[in-house]
């Protein structure tokens, strides 16, 4: 008998002028019952990949509105494993005007570069090469062409990461050591 699992992540930023831009992404998938008693490093895995998939959805999802001036609610798809998850992405948050000033876009700030490499450094098996593989792996581009929103949330996912909350390899996925 399968299970259904469920997993969600939802992030929001802030914005100029007490607006924001939020997005989530929830995904169910069905794992067979025997990974929770039988292997449950397995059943463990499976979370994490179906987290790390909506993580980075919403991390695109985020980037990608922060630098467009496209109206939001537009939903954005990315599939893992054959499954679908949707991510949603809302501008404002009922208090402001919603507008965005690009400041989102812009370019990421020398103190986030460093941080996220400080960050890199505390984490087991995961060299500036690594930090460089996994830049490119969320984003599609190096940590020098990173905007201030893609290197917020390359330092998310390394907070994650360190604590514990995210494996470093399906992080990685697949990315040489």
């Amino acid at each position: 008998m399968p299970l259904k699992l469920n997993v969600g992540v939802n992030k929001k930023i802030g914005l100029p002028d007490y607006g924001s831009l939020g997005t989530s992404c929830h995904v169910e998938v069905e794992v067979d019952s025997g990974l929770i008693f039988d292997d449950l490093d397995g059943f463990h895995q499976k979370v994490r990949q179906a987290y790390v998939a909506c993580a980075q959805a919403v991390n695109d999802e985020l980037a990608r509105q922060g630098s467009t001036t496209q109206p939001a609610s537009q939903p954005h798809t990315a599939t893992s494993n054959g499954n679908a998850a949707t991510a949603t992405t809302s501008n404002g948050n009922g208090n402001g005007n919603g507008h965005r000033n690009g400041t989102n876009g812009g370019t990421a700030s020398q103190k986030q570069l460093n941080y996220a490499n400080q960050l890199a450094g505390q984490i087991q098996g995961l060299g500036v090469r690594r930090l460089e593989a996994l830049a490119n792996k969320m984003f599609g581009k190096p940590i020098a062409g990173l905007s201030s929103l893609d290197a917020s949330s390359l330092i998310d996912t390394l907070k994650a990461i360190k604590d514990g909350r995210l494996d470093l390899n399906a992080a990685l996925d697949g990315v040489p050591a």
